[in-house]
C-alpha cells in the first residue's frame, strides 16, 4: 500500500517517453535524455519496491525503433549494457527479479550474454519484477503465441476449433505474470505505441505531459491515485460489483 493506504495495482506498465525533447529543451544531446531517464527508471524501482507492486513493466525500446538514427540506436545498445552491469547486483540484493522480455536476438552476442547473466543471477528472487521490455512488439508477442498453436495444430496435437483466448494468453512472453492493471505514458502522447496488445485489453490508462526524466514518485502516486478512482467492471454492471463487494 501507499502511505495513505491506496490500493496499489499489481502490475504498472509504462511507456518512457520524452527523454529526447527532455535533452532537446536543455540544448543537450538526445543521448544525455537517455542517461537521465535511466535515472528516473532507478527512482521508480526503488518506488514500486516501497509500495509493494508485483510487476513492473518499462518499454525501452521497441522493435520499431531500429527505424531511430544508427548513432542513437548503438548509443542506446551501450547505455543498456552498461546500466546491466551497474544494477544487476543492486537488483539481486534487493530481492528483485529481472526479466528482458522481447526478441534479444538481435542484439549483440555480448549484450545477449549479459542479459542472459543477469536474468540468471535474479531469477529466484520473490520480490518486485521488473520487464524490461527491449526489442519487443505487442504484434510480435501476439504473432509469436499463434504460431505456436499453429503448429501444434499441423503436427494434429490441438484441434483448429479448440483453440481459446486462454491458450493465445498461455503462449505470450508474459504468460505467468499477471495483466497489467495500469499504464502509464508519459511525454503527453497518447497511445499504446504496439505496447503488451493482447495483455492491455483490461488494463486503466494514464497518461502525464510529464517527460520520462522528470517523472518521479510523487508523479507515479498520482497515477496510482488516479487508478483508484476507477471502477474496474470487467464487462459486469456497477450494481453487480457492489453485490460482489457486499457479499
Amino acid at each position: 500500500m501507499t502511505e495513505d493506504s491506496q490500493q496499489v495495482p499489481k502490475h504498472i506498465a509504462i511507456i518512457m517517453d520524452g527523454n529526447g525533447r527532455w535533452a532537446k529543451s536543455r540544448h543537450q544531446s538526445r543521448f544525455m535524455g537517455h542517461r537521465a531517464g535511466v535515472k528516473s527508471v532507478e527512482k521508480i524501482v526503488k518506488h514500486c519496491v516501497k509500495c509493494e507492486v508485483e510487476v513492473l513493466s518499462l518499454f525501452a525500446f521497441s522493435s520499431e525503433n531500429w527505424r531511430r538514427p544508427t548513432k542513437e540506436v548503438s548509443l542506446l545498445m551501450e547505455l543498456f549494457a552498461v546500466a546491466l552491469k551497474q544494477q544487476t547486483k543492486r537488483i539481486h540484493k534487493n530481492n528483485t527479479r529481472l526479466r528482458v522480455i522481447g526478441d534479444i536476438s538481435k542484439f549483440s552476442k555480448s549484450l545477449q550474454k549479459q542479459i542472459e547473466e543477469a536474468q540468471t543471477i535474479t531469477e529466484n528472487n520473490t520480490g518486485l519484477t521488473i520487464n524490461v521490455a527491449a526489442n519487443y512488439g505487442g504484434r510480435w508477442d501476439i504473432t509469436r503465441s499463434v504460431k505456436q498453436l499453429a503448429e501444434r495444430v499441423m503436427e494434429g496435437s490441438l484441434k483448429l476449433e479448440d483453440i481459446t483466448e486462454q491458450q493465445i494468453t498461455q503462449g505470450l512472453i508474459t504468460a505467468d505474470l499477471p495483466e497489467p492493471d495500469l499504464f502509464i505514458r508519459t511525454g503527453g502522447e497518447q497511445r499504446v505505441s504496439n505496447f503488451m496488445l493482447w495483455q492491455m485489453a483490461y488494463t486503466e490508462f494514464y497518461f502525464t505531459d510529464t517527460l520520462w526524466p522528470d517523472f518521479d514518485e510523487q508523479v507515479l502516486d498520482t497515477a496510482i491515485a488516479s487508478f483508484n478512482q476507477r471502477e474496474r467492471r470487467f464487462g459486469k454492471t456497477s450494481e453487480q460489483l457492489k453485490e460482489c463487494n457486499d457479499a
